[in-house]
């Protein structure tokens, strides 16, 4: 039997409420009690899991901030940090005001954005995150100012654009920049320093617990969980995914609003 499952959150875990379904929960609690350890494996950062802390209780690590942070719950101290420099991080907010982008700072255990972003979160696709956002992220009204004051503390920056055509022009802009860029959300951009991903985080965790990378399962529907799919031991794309990671997957299951990571437990650890 496998003997890791990582599971990617929005669109995979949550469903279109962000809730974990009781089904689902159980599923992952049984799982867990066989003696696999199930980790998120997740872009958000440790303030954004702040509404799933019961649900992931029985967690031991994560692999956050899209591998930027391997994360010990049980310890609350995180195994391994990856940040971004300044000068990337200055050239990032540059573009993302330019364009009229939310810039958005994921740091070691806070997120953070400017105040007139938070409260037009629907101008950038992103309204269904508003109230998370008005209720967990730390406010700045010069994200540079607030990257000096916080020294090697940003893992990754996040630029909700307000178009396809502003996240296409970022994307071909920041590719000079040798960082790690994936699409997410609607017209959303995260960047992470070069050749790290939810993949490198795995690779990681998996040397950490010596568990061999081939005893590992992974789930996700995203672009930014492309690596970790190519990754793992065994791969497995949600029935709501889109068709590039079916693709790339191992098994296809249902959606997150039909209890997918239930049904895929139930098929591959039987």
């Amino acid at each position: 039997m496998y003997k890791l499952l990582a599971l990617d959150m929005d669109g995979t875990v949550l469903n279109s409420q962000k809730k974990i379904s009781p089904k689902t929960r159980a599923a992952i609690d049984n799982l867990m009690n066989r003696g696999v350890q199930v980790v998120v494996c997740t872009g958000r950062n440790l303030a954004e899991l702040v509404d799933y802390r019961e649900d992931f209780k029985s967690m031991n690590y994560g692999i956050l901030i899209s591998g930027g942070m391997i994360y010990d719950f049980k310890n609350d101290k995180p195994i391994k940090i990856h940040g971004l420099d300044e000068e990337t991080i200055f050239k990032l907010i540059d573009l993302g005001l330019e364009t009229q982008a939310m810039i958005h700072l994921h740091t070691i255990k806070h997120s953070i954005a400017r105040e007139v972003d938070i409260q037009n979160m629907s101008a950038f696709g992103m309204g269904v995150y508003q109230n998370m956002f008005d209720r967990i992220c730390g406010r700045c009204d010069d994200c540079k100012q607030y990257v000096h004051d916080h020294p090697g503390e940003v893992i990754k920056v996040n630029l909700y654009n307000r178009s396809k055509e502003a996240r296409d022009k970022n994307f071909a802009r920041i590719q000079a920049l040798n960082l790690s860029i994936s699409y997410a959300e609607a017209f959303n951009l995260e960047m992470s320093p070069a050749n790290i991903t939810k993949g490198s985080g795995l690779h990681e965790l998996c040397e950490f617990l010596k568990i061999d990378i081939s005893d590992t399962v992974a789930i996700g529907d995203a672009d930014n969980d492309k690596e970790i799919l190519k990754t793992a031991g065994f791969s497995v794309a949600m029935g709501n995914a889109s068709d590039e990671i079916k693709k790339i997957a191992d098994f296809v299951t249902l959606d997150n609003d039909n209890d997918g990571v239930a049904f895929a437990i139930d098929k591959i650890f039987c």
